[in-house]
């Protein structure tokens, strides 16, 4: 698991990476030093000083920092989830996605307004999520909507997902769980 320490690192392989704030990817070559300044939800946060900022890397690519990816039990190898397994499958994901600047996951923030599944004739899934931020101004919305939309395609059945922020009804701080309320100290 991840130390903490804040050392820089050499990642070991190519990995993609997702820029933060900014949202697009691009693949850092292995050598790149980098360093972990947080590690939430299955993924990292990385300074990376040679591309000047802050990247996002995914816990399918954990290993290329010396890391384990969690375990995902939602579903076995290959096994396509589908009903009450999907939805708690996509909700479970969405719990694992942060703003890199508060450490409480998107759900229990509230910032999830709508989630969707509409089933393909292929068999598989698309998914749509209305999404909102803390404020209109917050330069994260593509990162984070990236980040959610990467973990929900990783889940069995999913061959489609679109993750779309929206800013109606404005987000207000009553939207935060009993969860968030307390990892944040507010009563």
């Amino acid at each position: 698991m991840y130390s903490g320490t804040n050392e820089p690192i050499k990642i070991t392989r190519e990995a993609e990476v997702v820029a933060v704030p900014a949202g697009h990817t691009l693949t850092l070559p292995a050598g790149t030093e980098v360093v972990v300044t947080q590690a939430l939800g299955g993924s990292y946060t990385l300074m990376v000083p040679s591309y000047g900022g802050l990247f996002r890397l995914a816990n399918k690519d954990a290993d290329a920092i010396g890391q384990v990816s969690p375990v995902t039990e939602t579903a076995g190898e290959g096994n396509k989830l589908a009903g009450e397994g999907l939805d708690k499958g996509i909700w479970d994901s969405l719990k694992t996605c942060y703003d890199p600047e508060i450490p409480v996951n998107i759900v229990d923030l509230g910032l999830i307004y709508d989630m969707q599944i509409l089933p393909l004739t292929d068999g598989t899934n698309r998914i749509e999520v209305k999404m909102t931020l803390t404020a209109q101004g917050c330069g994260m919305g593509a990162s984070i909507a990236a980040d959610a939309r990467s973990k929900i395609m990783e889940l069995p059945g999913v061959s489609e997902a679109d993750v779309m922020l929206v800013w109606e009804p404005p987000w207000t701080a009553e939207k935060i769980s009993p969860e968030g309320r307390t990892v944040l100290g507010i009563s």
